[in-house]
C-alpha cells in the first residue's frame, strides 16, 4: 500500500511549513527528505505519525485516513524512530527493543518475542550489549538500540528522524545497509530525514527535496542533485560527479567571498 500526503497545509507560529504539499511514497522504496535546517523535515514526519495536526489536508495509506479519534490504530502502523535520543531510564538494552512490542508485552516475555530482540541486535553488530543499562551507552550505540526498537514494531511505515547522526562511518553503513534490505524484503514504506548529501544519494531510491514549505524536486538522485539545486536550497557552490553506477558524489566548494580584509 502507498502512503499519500494530499494538499497538506501546516503553519506553526506563522511559519508555513507546508503549503499545498502532496506526495505519493511507494512501498519497498527509500524515502529520504533533505533540505535546510528549520525548513519543516522533522515537522513533516511528526505530522504523519499524528503528533502535530496540520490546518489542512489528508494522509492515507492505503484504505486508512489519518483522524484525530483514531490516532491510536494509525500509529500502530509505524516504526518511528525521532531525532531524540536521549535514553534517561533505567532499563537494559534488550529491555528497551523489547519495548518495540509494548503492545504485545505481558508480565513475562516469551521466548519467541525474546529471540526476536536478540536477533535484532545481533543484526546491527550490538548482541554484546544486551544486558548493559542503556544509560552507559555512547550517543550512537542509542541510536542504533532505538534503531532496534523500530524494527521490532514489525512496521508497515518506518520513518527514522537523522537516524545516523551520532554514528561513525561504520555503524552509518550498518543501519543503512540493513535499513535498505529490509524495506525491500518486508515491503515497507520508509521515509528518513537525512542530511548528508552523498548517503543520501547512495541509499534514496526516492528524494524530497523541501524548501519554504514546499516540495521544490523530487526523484532519484542521479536526476534530483545538480549544481543547480545545491545553490537554490542550500546557497553552496558544488561539484556533482557520478560514480561508474550512476551515483552521485557531491563535493561542496569553500567559499570565495572576501573576509573584507585588504
Amino acid at each position: 500500500m502507498m502512503l499519500n500526503v494530499t494538499s497538506l497545509n501546516l503553519n506553526i507560529d506563522g511559519l508555513t511549513l507546508a503549503d499545498q504539499m502532496s506526495f505519493t511514497l511507494q512501498p519497498g522504496k527509500v524515502n529520504i527528505i533533505i533540505g535546510p535546517n528549520g525548513t519543516g523535515k522533522s515537522t513533516l514526519l511528526k505530522t504523519l505519525f499524528g503528533d502535530i495536526r496540520p490546518q489542512s489536508g489528508a494522509i492515507t495509506f492505503g484504505d486508512k485516513q489519518l483522524q484525530p479519534q483514531k490516532i491510536s490504530s494509525w500509529r500502530q502502523l509505524f516504526g518511528y524512530m525521532p531525532q531524540d535520543i536521549r535514553l534517561d531510564v533505567s532499563l537494559t538494552v534488550i529491555e528497551v527493543v523489547l519495548l518495540g512490542r509494548l503492545d504485545a508485552l505481558s508480565f513475562r516475555v516469551d521466548n519467541r518475542m525474546l529471540e526476536e530482540a536478540l536477533s535484532a541486535l545481533k543484526q546491527i553488530g550490538l548482541l554484546h550489549l544486551a544486558n548493559r543499562d542503556v544509560r552507559t551507552l555512547s550517543g550512537g550505540q542509542c541510536q542504533m538500540i532505538l534503531f532496534a526498537q523500530a524494527l521490532m514494531r514489525h512496521p508497515e511505515i518506518l520513518m527514522l528522524d537523522e537516524p545516523v547522526s551520532a554514528l561513525d562511518l561504520h555503524f552509518q553503513h550498518v543501519l543503512l545497509d540493513h535499513l535498505a534490505e529490509r524495506t525491500v524484503k518486508q515491503q515497507w514504506v520508509t521515509l528518513m530525514v537525512l542530511h548528508d548529501l552523498n548517503l543520501a544519494a547512495q541509499y534514496a531510491d526516492n528524494l524530497l527535496v523541501l524548501k519554504q514549505g514546499q516540495i521544490v524536486a523530487q526523484g532519484a538522485p542521479q536526476v534530483v542533485l545538480t549544481p543547480e539545486l545545491i545553490w537554490d536550497v542550500y546557497g553552496v557552490e558544488a561539484d556533482v560527479a557520478h560514480d561508474s553506477q550512476g551515483i552521485p558524489f557531491v563535493r561542496t566548494l569553500r567559499s570565495r567571498r572576501l573576509s573584507g580584509a585588504a
